[in-house]
């Protein structure tokens, strides 16, 4: 019986975790890596096709975005988690493929320019298809036997719709040993969903510590906050846009409005219109109204059984053609849009970020997380001019941001949540956070709470039945440049990207008008001549 740890470990993001129980073999989660990546992954020691199981906690893509991915290299076994993730998945996996697909193909188009080789797309629409059939749901609190070596139970963490702890009672031979993997833990009293359910028991636990030295902060009233914001904005006729992850916040925004709405927080605009722009956001706000019972907490609950629809109000309209999209911007009625992507790196947001960023009149409201380097922290930092599709935009737009708004448990979250097995585990394994993170919640465990308690690094193996170290590994750092020759390397490669976008953009205005054409050559021609050196 053994546990080895793949990903995730000492970073954020790319869980993966390999349990071999007799002749079952298993993986939690079967994550992406996002953002930067720090130390190198391990290698699983077994090939996909002899995975008998993949157990996922829940849909967001740093959990389960690499399943299409092991699906194309042999995967065949069955995906087992609770019926809300079956559910985001059927999208969030078909969207990734999308994205994947789309990157290689501009990639692609580069490359064919500067006769390069062609790329691989990371995996395909069909990839993604493929593996959704694999896909089977369980209820929440459901104990079920797996097999002769494996029990489950999925246990609510309210971290996200359908998220969940899996608790695993795991037998080989006479040998019999509990393993809980915590998943992503809560934040407690977030709109919708429950908090965290806590579990009994463990003799082992995997735990997550993405807020492991860190405090959200207090007292704050999220509805209260986003009312006045929407209040003054329309006061002034202008828009609120909303940067919002697609699954998750979205949903959680519209709860608030609903209720502003209800309580007629906003004074002067009663009916005021709001757009949910994001095909993904519309199709995962459909999941969110078909799961409500099982997963919604008793507030969101006794809405339901009045008969009111805790995301859904008079005003609401979901766009999900481009076309649909642009007009939003058309209509000069002030209102309130919520756009993806979060971090306005990409998708929708951008155009309307393009059409209002300029406006004194509106606002630009951050409800999520903004990662350094994005354009969401640019703005959130005070940047005056930004630059959206070749153009230099002036920021005049007010800028705001809902503080402490959080789908992660705090410091003091993950305390509560640990703290509360009345059988103290003999070993606690912290994951899923940074190496300051980790660290700092791996001496407060053992420290505080006196636990048993280690941040191992990828490749780290662990003898689950003799309770010791089969095998410790060292973090190997993935090789980097200096910091300063990165910073240039990547500026130089965005002007290499931006002079690609230009012949692009001529290529496209083969046939236009000839004073647009002299206008546009003229411009091009007067770049170069500063820029000759």
């Amino acid at each position: 019986m053994k546990l080895t740890f793949i990903g995730a470990d000492h970073e954020v993001t790319g869980s993966c975790h390999f349990l071999e129980v007799g002749e079952t073999k298993v993986l939690i989660d079967c994550g992406m890596e996002q953002g930067t990546n720090v130390y190198e992954n391990a290698e699983l020691p077994v090939s996909y096709g002899e995975i008998n199981y993949v157990f996922l906690t829940h849909a967001h893509i740093d959990h389960a975005g690499m399943l299409p991915w092991i699906s194309a290299r042999g995967f065949k076994g069955q995906v087992i988690t609770t019926y809300a993730t079956a559910d985001l998945c059927g999208i969030m996996l078909r969207d990734s493929a999308h994205i994947q697909e789309m990157e290689a193909e501009w990639k692609n188009r580069k490359a064919k320019r500067a006769g390069r080789g062609q790329v691989e797309a990371l995996y395909t629409t069909q990839d993604a298809e493929n593996v959704l059939k694999h896909f089977e749901g369980v209820a929440y609190g459901q104990v079920f036997k797996l097999n002769d070596n494996l029990t489950l139970r999925f246990t609510d963490v309210g971290h996200l719709l359908g998220s969940a702890s899996i608790e695993i009672w795991a037998t080989e031979g006479e040998e019999r040993r509990k393993i809980v993997f915590s998943g992503d833990i809560g934040n407690q009293n977030k709109p919708l969903i429950r908090d965290p359910q806590y579990i009994e028991d463990a003799d082992y636990v995997v735990m997550e510590s993405t807020y492991g030295n860190r405090s959200h902060k207090k007292g704050v009233s999220h509805i209260e906050s986003l009312a006045r914001i929407i209040g003054e904005t329309l006061d002034r006729g202008g828009n609120v846009v909303i940067p919002a992850f697609a699954v998750g916040r979205t949903q959680e925004l519209l709860y608030m409005i609903r209720h502003i709405k209800e309580e007629k927080l906003v004074e002067g605009h009663d009916g005021f219109p709001v757009y949910v722009d994001s095909p993904l956001a519309v199709e995962a706000t459909h999941v969110f109204k078909a799961n409500m019972l099982e997963c919604y907490d008793e507030e969101t609950k006794a809405l339901v059984e009045r008969g009111i629809n805790p995301i859904e109000f008079p005003g609401l309209k979901l766009s999900v053609s481009s076309e649909e999209s642009k007009n939003i911007n058309f209509d000069m009625t002030p209102k309130v849009i919520i756009s993806a992507a979060g971090m306005c790196d990409a998708g929708r947001i951008r155009h309307h970020l393009k059409h209002n960023l300029w406006r004194p009149e509106c606002s630009i409201v951050f409800a999520g997380y903004q990662a350094e380097g994005t354009l969401g922290r640019l703005l959130q930092d005070g940047a005056q001019i930004v630059k959206l599709f070749g153009e230099e935009i002036d920021v005049r737009a007010h800028i705001e941001t809902m503080e402490g708004i959080s789908g992660h448990a705090d410091k003091e979250g993950l305390l509560t949540w640990i703290s509360a097995f009345e059988k103290r585990p003999e070993y606690v394994f912290v994951v899923h956070g940074s190496d300051e993170s980790c660290v700092a919640f791996t001496d407060v465990l053992t420290s505080r709470l006196g636990l048993a308690a280690k941040a191992p690094f990828s490749g780290s193996e662990f003898d689950l039945i003799k309770g010791c170290w089969i095998k410790e590994t060292a973090g190997i750092p993935i090789e980097k440049e200096t910091a300063a020759r990165k910073k240039a390397t990547g500026v130089y490669t965005r002007l290499v990207d931006a002079g690609n976008l230009l012949m692009d953009v001529i290529s496209r205005n083969e046939g236009g008008a000839n004073r647009d054409l002299t206008k546009f050559t003229e411009q091009i021609l007067a770049l170069c001549q500063k820029w000759d050196r």
